[in-house]
């Protein structure tokens, strides 16, 4: 009961942030609750159970308004390119026995997809990557990594992203690609979206390359 009241509290906190300017402690909590709620509609999708101590609750208010939105835009993203974003370990050429070597390997690829700045095409393509890996991971028996995985795109929305989204008033700006009606706006982040399976890819052969 502590620990769902805890979880509570944590959520209230977490959609308050919406209604005003967040910080950057906010913004990388709703990036991790995001993240949770991405790999657990990818898992649900493809048959698989995970249990996340921290997903009290599905997300309500504007989080989940984004949360939508962002599986949505997954959704497309992984429609146009679907061999890129499953069995993204193999890849990689990963063992998903270390949790340092999986975590390493992401972030090189979300180093690499952001290397020629940040859209939310990209963004999107990052949390499908990780939700891809989060996949292989407990298909593979390392429901563990899942939760290292998603720290580890929190953290590197800490590092790298959570800038760029304070500027734009945090992640309710991800709503207006599919709430505008501008057709301009939906083609900038799918082309934003393709530059970056490029950089995945180079992600891909530089990940690799030491193991040749």
């Amino acid at each position: 009961m502590e620990v769902l009241r805890r979880s509570s509290v944590f959520a209230a906190e977490i959609m308050d942030a919406f209604d005003r300017s967040p910080t950057d402690k906010e913004l990388v909590a709703q990036a991790k609750a995001l993240g949770r709620e991405f790999v657990h509609a990818r898992l649900l999708r493809a048959g698989l159970a995970w249990n996340a101590p921290d997903r009290a609750a599905p997300p309500g208010g504007r989080l989940a308004e984004v949360c939508a939105v962002l599986l949505r835009l997954g959704d497309e993203l992984e429609l146009i390119r679907p061999s890129v974003y499953r069995n993204v370990a193999r890849q990689l050429n990963l063992s998903l026995q270390c949790e340092t070597v999986v975590t390493d390997a992401f972030l090189a690829v979300a180093t690499q997809i952001f290397s020629a700045g940040i859209t939310w095409g990209k963004v999107v393509s990052l949390y499908a990557v990780a939700a891809g890996l989060a996949v292989d991971c407990v298909r593979q028996a390392q429901p563990a990594m899942v939760h290292a995985l998603v720290d580890c795109l929190g953290e590197f929305v800490r590092k790298s992203l959570a800038n760029w989204l304070r500027r734009r008033g945090g992640w309710t700006d991800v709503l207006k690609c599919v709430v505008s009606t501008d057709p301009g706006l939906r083609a900038h982040w799918l082309v934003a979206a393709f530059c970056s399976f490029g950089r995945f890819l180079k992600a891909v052969f530089f990940v690799l390359l030491p193991e040749r």
